[in-house]
């Protein structure tokens, strides 16, 4: 421990033991260590900072026993590892300074001491969210872009198909296929991941509403997968982007054109079975011609600036979207990684550290809390658009123990209002529909879409 260092509680998600079957929140413990805020002195280490950490599918193959050098395992005892975005406290590296921005494989833990920190990307483009850098910006959005344009290569006009269509890259394969001039569906697999879509109750009108798809359906509520993909394909499908795998795959198989292409980018339908299940439908890879190729993003992170030279001017001109699903706390994050293989994520999941308790809030829309995994709307009989003190009188708003609420029908200046806001933070129900607050809210009354603001899903109401 470097000398004269002032020395800290460093909370971490520590893995137990290797999983079997599907991971249990009990597979992960969250306990505090200790660190020092100084690297050692002729040391080319780093210490940063979490900020965000992401959830990702791959890491459910790090949990348990492999071999694979590209996926080692995790060290039961040890923290998790995953991609994050973090700010340096100390660098030992020249090319590192302390105030440094970074996005790149970091522990899930307050604060990590990074020894080889050659494989992190610096940020420079802080006019967008930083948490864009742990998806649309980030590994996600390079997954996206890679498979798509330089494994796919596509053509204007042609038929695609995204699975898992409404996460973390499938949101941003659909929009890419939208701007090229192709048709889109996508699948996934809940009926209640709608939160941006005030008055919908479908997963599909997120698809086809925020992203654009062309058609989507729920692949759950699907008793003929090949049915499904013949009503939405009726001349078959041209570009295949796999996230899936198992019956899906056979299926997709089924329904593709001749020279068509299947991106094989993960098979999350076989991630937790002790045995995987088969494909039978392989012949049609000759008989169609059909090109499929596994891809690894890590191989394509050298063009990495020119991922960003394509992809920075599309969010910055509104032509892609990106939803995020943010859990708070690391006491949170076991929940928020188990909860990719139920499909409980809307988007990107990921885990935001950096909480600021003195943060100035604004909240639009919606307030939810969480009974049972089941989301309600804390108003029961009050639509989405009536959360204001005349409509749900004064006893309600007491309730929520908002600082400074308004009714924006009364002529407030709702875009100087946002401003005052750091951003939409998300308030967390302590029971019995109390809304506890650590600092101050304000909150007017209308849906995202209704208003205007905050368009790009920036935040979503945590649970």
């Amino acid at each position: 421990m470097a000398a004269n260092s002032e020395v800290l509680s460093n909370k971490q998600v520590i893995l137990k033991n290797y999983v079997e079957g599907f991971p249990k929140e009990t597979d992960m413990l969250v306990k505090a260590s200790s660190i020092s805020l100084k690297v050692e002195e002729g040391s080319n280490a780093i210490l940063v900072k979490n900020l965000y950490l992401s959830c990702d599918p791959y890491m459910r193959a790090r949990m348990s026993f492999n071999q694979d050098p590209d996926f080692s395992s995790f060290t039961p005892g040890s923290p998790i590892e995953g991609f994050g975005v973090a700010k340096v406290v100390d660098s030992g590296h020249p090319e590192f300074k302390k105030g440094d921005l970074v996005w790149g494989t970091t522990g899930w833990e307050e604060y990590s001491l990074i020894k080889n920190p050659q494989g992190l990307f610096k940020i420079h483009h802080t006019d967008v969210p930083l948490s864009y850098y742990t998806g649309i910006l980030g590994m996600p959005g390079m997954t996206a872009w890679a498979g798509f344009y330089e494994i796919c290569a596509p053509k204007k006009g042609e038929y695609i198909y995204v699975s898992a269509a409404s996460g973390a890259v499938g949101q941003l394969v659909g929009q890419f296929a939208k701007l090229m001039g192709c048709y889109v569906v996508g699948s996934a697999g809940s009926r209640e991941k709608v939160w941006l879509i005030p008055m919908q109750s479908q997963l599909v009108e997120l698809l086809k509403n925020k992203f654009g798809f062309d058609d989507a359906f729920n692949y759950k509520e699907e008793n003929d997968l090949d049915a499904a993909l013949k009503r939405c394909f009726p001349e078959g499908i041209d570009i295949y982007f796999e996230h899936v795998g198992g019956k899906m795959l056979d299926a997709v198989l089924l329904n593709m054109r001749l020279h068509g292409r299947i991106a094989a980018c993960g098979m999350i339908s076989q991630y937790n079975l002790s045995q995987p299940e088969g494909v039978h439908n392989l012949m049609n890879v000759v008989y169609k011609r059909i090109r499929m190729e596994g891809f690894v993003v890590f191989d394509y992170f050298p063009q990495y600036s020119r991922f960003l030279d394509a992809v920075l001017p599309y969010i910055r001109e509104g032509k892609v979207v990106y939803v995020e699903d943010v859990a708070d706390g690391l006491e949170n994050a076991p929940a928020a990684l188990v909860g990719l293989f139920s499909g409980r994520n809307v988007g990107k999941q990921l885990v935001r550290d950096d909480i600021d308790k003195n943060i100035f809030m604004m909240i639009i829309g919606p307030c939810w809390y969480d009974d049972d995994l089941v989301h309600k709307d804390v108003m029961n009989n009050v639509g989405y658009s009536t959360l204001n003190e005349e409509q749900c009188g004064a006893e309600l708003l007491k309730e929520l123990e908002f600082d400074d609420p308004f009714n924006y029908r009364e002529g407030h200046d709702l875009d100087a209002a946002s401003r005052r806001s750091v951003s939409l933070y998300p308030l967390k129900i302590q029971g019995q529909r109390k809304w506890h607050l650590e600092g101050r809210a304000r909150t007017c009354s209308s849906g995202l879409e209704e208003i205007g603001l905050w368009r790009q899903g920036k935040r979503r109401p945590s649970y």
